[in-house]
């Protein structure tokens, strides 16, 4: 009696692509087979070794329109199972129709709904001038260095000819749906302080502990700043202020020794409407005043700040604000709190929105228990078939003659 949409949904749910050790080559056997079945040409690109993106094709009447492309990752983040109440990879299903499972929301959810969406238009006998991708991509969840990074610098992309594409967005618990159309700039900074060692019975001076202190307090200052501007503002919401967090401490050897060195991680997410290059000014300042032997080094520095256009005069915008409102679906644009692939895709050129259509759900991506109604995920399915009718009939435009 199960819908055969949340039956497929189910399985790909118990494929483990958790990390460390994802399982990338049942998923990509999983994905080719359902998209041998609809008919979908397939090709596989190893960005690098043991990573590799699928792309399935709904070719278009015209090629030489641009495409649209649908993208989702195939890995999830990992689970504390014991505060699940049921196994994080069974997908078990409650009497309400919640689907409890990792990557219930994020995003495999999504993947499984293109798939579905295009199974319905097919069936109805549909065909569009505009050609339709999907990307399935390996490591989002750590950072898309080995997928989707390197993905868009490969000819196989650029073969794609892309013209709009949508990744994932979050769920949201109004009934209202969450659209993406930018990102926050992840940054990842190790601060080092080094100072004068010694024994731990006596007051040294210019110890690395004491410059540690400077630069902690000053980063944590800002963060407070950042915090009550969002919380004294209600237009604003996360994606639009500074995030901060102190994410890693190291130093000392023993009880007894003042350490020599000291470093602290910290992860930094800055809207795009901040300069950059002034916020790193402030951050050399912070380590500046804390005195000499203090440095820092970036592990993640992303400096892109592309964001897509969300102007009733954009086609592409039009199309799809056009089936939302057709469908009342009432749209929150936001900034993206987090980091997703669309990220990589607008740095080279290309409109990106995140939207995950999933309402009336809590925000449960990466938590304990993530689980998604049946009813909700069928409710997506339509929505992407009604999406991708407007986007793929989307007219030719000026730059394609």
């Amino acid at each position: 009696s199960e819908n055969p949409s949340v039956t497929l949904f189910r399985e790909y749910l118990r494929i483990d692509t958790v990390h460390p050790k994802p399982d990338y080559d049942a998923a990509v056997q999983f994905l080719e087979r359902v998209g041998t079945e609809l008919g979908l040409a397939c090709q596989k690109v190893e960005v690098c070794q043991g990573r590799v993106v699928l792309i399935l094709t709904w070719q278009g009447t015209n090629p030489r329109l641009r495409s649209i492309l649908l993208n989702s990752h195939t890995d999830v983040v990992p689970v504390f199972e014991e505060h699940w109440t049921y196994p994080p990879f069974e997908a078990v299903k409650d009497s309400q129709g919640n689907i409890y499972a990792r990557g219930a929301q994020d995003m495999k959810c999504v993947s499984i709904q293109y798939l579905e969406a295009i199974r319905r238009l097919k069936t109805e006998g549909k065909s569009f001038a505009r050609t339709i991708h999907l990307t399935f991509v390996p490591d989002e969840e750590v950072g898309g260095h080995k997928g989707m990074e390197m993905f868009v610098q490969r000819p196989e992309f650029k073969a794609l000819n892309v013209g709009f594409a949508m990744d994932e967005g979050l769920a949201s618990p109004s009934d209202t749906f969450s659209v993406f159309y930018g990102e926050r700039s992840p940054w990842w900074i190790k601060v080092k302080c080094t100072g004068s060692p010694g024994h731990g019975s006596r007051f040294i001076s210019n110890t690395a502990a004491e410059k540690m202190h400077k630069v902690i307090n000053s980063f944590l200052a800002f963060r407070e700043s950042e915090k009550q501007r969002l919380k004294s503002d209600s237009s604003l919401t996360l994606g639009d202020v500074t995030s901060l967090n102190m994410t890693m401490l190291e130093g000392g050897v023993s009880f007894n020794v003042v350490p020599s060195e000291m470093a602290a991680g910290f992860d930094i997410r800055i809207p795009p409407t901040v300069d950059l290059k002034a916020f790193e000014k402030q951050v050399a300042t912070w380590c500046r005043d804390a005195g000499e032997g203090v440095t820092c080094e970036f592990h993640q520095k992303c400096m892109d700040q592309h964001i897509t256009s969300t102007e009733e005069s954009d086609p592409w915008w039009k199309a799809f604000s056009g089936v939302c409102r057709d469908m009342k679906l009432q749209l929150k644009l936001e900034i993206f709190p987090a980091a997703t692939d669309s990220r990589y895709i607008r740095a080279v050129r290309h409109p990106a929105i995140g939207f995950s259509p999933m309402n009336r759900t809590p925000v449960l991506l990466h938590d304990h228990n993530e689980f998604l109604n049946e009813q909700i995920f069928l409710r997506g399915i339509e929505i992407y078939a009604r999406l991708l009718t407007a986007l793929a009939s989307v007219p030719p435009l000026p730059a394609e003659g």
